[in-house]
C-alpha cells in the first residue's frame, strides 16, 4: 500500500499575518504615515513648500506657546476638567455598582442598569444639543422656572458654572456604562468570604469596607492608570458641541485650542507643536502610572 505524501502548509505565523494584514495596512496608513507630519513642529511651515522645504526654527514654536496666554489658559483649563472627569468617573461608577449589587430584586436590578447604560451610546453631537436646547435662554429649566415667577439661569453661559457642567454631564453619560467594569469585578470575589464574615457578626457595611472594597482595589489601579493618559484629553466633542465665545475663558480646552489654531487660523506649526506636547505628556503620564501601580500595588497591565 502506496504511502500518501502529506504537503506541508504554511508555518501557523503566516496564516495569523495574513489574518492581520488589513489591520496592518490600516495601522501604516492612519498612524504611522501621519507622523511624518510631526516635523511641523520644529518649522515655520509653508504648504507651497511642504514638509521639508520649510524654514527650519528649532524650539521656538514650543517657546512661543508658553508666552501666549491663550495656549496658558487651555492648558489649565483642560487639567481642571480632565482630572475632574477622571477623579469622579473613577467614584461615581464604583458607588453605583456598590449600591446596585445590594439590589436583591434581579427584574428591577437589571431595569436600572439598563436606563443608566443608554446614555454612553448617545453622541455629543446629539447630547451636545439637547442639553444647550435644555439649559438654554428659551430652555426647558427656564420655562418651568418662569411658571413658577423664578429668575432665569444661564448655566450655558456662565463661565464660573460651565466647567462643572461639562464635569457633571459627562459622568452622567458615561458612570452606567463604567460601573459594568466594576459589576463585573464584584462576581470575581469569593461569596465564601461573605459567608465567613456573616458567621463572625460583620454587618454588611463591615462586610463592603473590609472585603468588597479591597476586592475592588486591582480594577482601581487598572483605571487608574489607564485614565493617566487622558489627563490632558478633556473631551473635545464635549466641549465642541456645548462651548460659546462667554464660556471660552473657562471652557477652552488644548484640543479646541490646537482645532483653531491649525484648521480656523491656519496656523500649521503651533498646532502641531500643541499637539505633539500633548502627546510627549501624556505618554510620560501613562509610563509613570504603569511604573507607580507595580511599585505600591504590584500590579501590571502587560
Amino acid at each position: 500500500m502506496e504511502k500518501r505524501k502529506m504537503r506541508k502548509g504554511l508555518p501557523t505565523w503566516v496564516h495569523y499575518s495574513i489574518m492581520c494584514l488589513p489591520g496592518y495596512v490600516w495601522l501604516f496608513m492612519f498612524s504611522l504615515v501621519p507622523m511624518v507630519g510631526i516635523v511641523m513642529a520644529f518649522q515655520n511651515y509653508n504648504p507651497s513648500k511642504g514638509w521639508f522645504g520649510s524654514q527650519w526654527v528649532g524650539l521656538a514654536n514650543f517657546e512661543y506657546l508658553w508666552v501666549i496666554p491663550d495656549a496658558k489658559r487651555a492648558l489649565w483649563n483642560t487639567l481642571i476638567i480632565a482630572i475632574s472627569k477622571i477623579i469622579l468617573n473613577i467614584i461615581v461608577p464604583m458607588a453605583f455598582a456598590l449600591l446596585l449589587n445590594e439590589v436583591q430584586n434581579m427584574k428591577y436590578k437589571k431595569t436600572v442598569q439598563t436606563i443608566v447604560y443608554l446614555p454612553h451610546f448617545i453622541s455629543w453631537v446629539l447630547l451636545g444639543n439637547i442639553i444647550t436646547n435644555m439649559l438654554g435662554t428659551k430652555g426647558i429649566l427656564n420655562t418651568v422656572l418662569g411658571a413658577f415667577g423664578m429668575e432665569p439661569v444661564m448655566p450655558m453661559t456662565e463661565p464660573s458654572t460651565f466647567q462643572g457642567l461639562l464635569v457633571g454631564t459627562d459622568v452622567w453619560k458615561e458612570f452606567g456604562y463604567n460601573a459594568v467594569i466594576y459589576l463585573a469585578a464584584l462576581t470575581g470575589i469569593d461569596l465564601s468570604l461573605y459567608e465567613a464574615a456573616a458567621i463572625d457578626g460583620a454587618s454588611r457595611w463591615q462586610s463592603i469596607w473590609h472585603i468588597t472594597l479591597p476586592g475592588l482595589v486591582p480594577t482601581v489601579v487598572l483605571l487608574t492608570t489607564l485614565a493617566m493618559g487622558n489627563v490632558l484629553n478633556a473631551g473635545f466633542d464635549q466641549v465642541f458641541n456645548m462651548y460659546n465665545q462667554l464660556v471660552m475663558e473657562t471652557a477652552d480646552i488644548l484640543d479646541t485650542y490646537v482645532y483653531r489654531l491649525g484648521i480656523v487660523k491656519l496656523q500649521f506649526s503651533l498646532s502641531t507643536a500643541a499637539g505633539l506636547f500633548k502627546s510627549v505628556v501624556s505618554f510620560v503620564l501613562v509610563v509613570t502610572s504603569y511604573s507607580l501601580a507595580y511599585k505600591f500595588a504590584d500590579y501590571t497591565i502587560f
